[in-house]
């Protein structure tokens, strides 16, 4: 189910980042289905391809909202998704971050790579100023990304998100432009 590289957004020496499709339907929730004892219990992307459907809806037409396939540049496939969600214009130029490998590229530094190019281009085309990270603090691979793309820690938030049945506490963390510039991400 390779892609086509000329659809990229942005391309690094080993991913390429694009937006989602309807078409990655199949690919995607494999890829789900494959990755479950990676994912949970942090998270429960769609498995079905009703439930992608939904999904991938939700962020090519919401405009809130930017879904990012990080892509395999040498195969085309799918490596893991990063979302900017909440977007916020006016003065807070703001959105949140969720993203997930897929188990097959989990510890290549494929998404660290793609992480990269999604807040370049958050910062570049969609001028944003500042992303958010809320991770659960056990998720330590999460954290781990977070940490080698410059993001800081800013808080924490006690029982923040309802997820799996139950609600989570979950650390805060953040990168700014004005971070980024000052070489703080690499």
């Amino acid at each position: 189910m390779p892609h086509i590289a000329s659809r990229h957004l942005a391309e690094g020496p080993r991913v390429g980042i694009r937006h989602f499709t309807h078409e990655d339907g199949a690919e995607f929730t494999a890829r789900v289905r494959e990755s479950k004892d990676l994912h949970q219990p942090w998270l429960f992307p769609p498995d079905t391809a009703a439930a992608y459907a939904r999904y991938a809806g939700r962020l090519i037409e919401d405009p809130t909202k930017a879904g990012f396939l990080v892509c395999e540049t040498a195969t085309g496939a799918l490596a893991g998704y990063i979302n900017i969600n909440n977007i916020v214009g006016g003065a807070f130029q703001s959105g949140a971050l969720g993203y997930g490998a897929f188990a097959h590229a989990a510890g290549r530094g494929l998404m660290r790579e793609g992480l990269n190019l999604v807040i370049d281009h958050a910062f570049g085309p969609m001028r944003l100023h500042r992303l958010e990270i809320n991770v659960q603090p056990g998720n330590t691979a999460s954290i781990a990304l977070a940490r080698a793309c410059g993001f800081r820690p800013e808080g924490f938030s006690p029982n923040m998100l309802y997820i799996d049945g139950a609600w989570r506490d979950h650390e805060r963390w953040a990168l700014t432009v004005e971070m980024r510039a000052c070489g703080r991400s690499t």
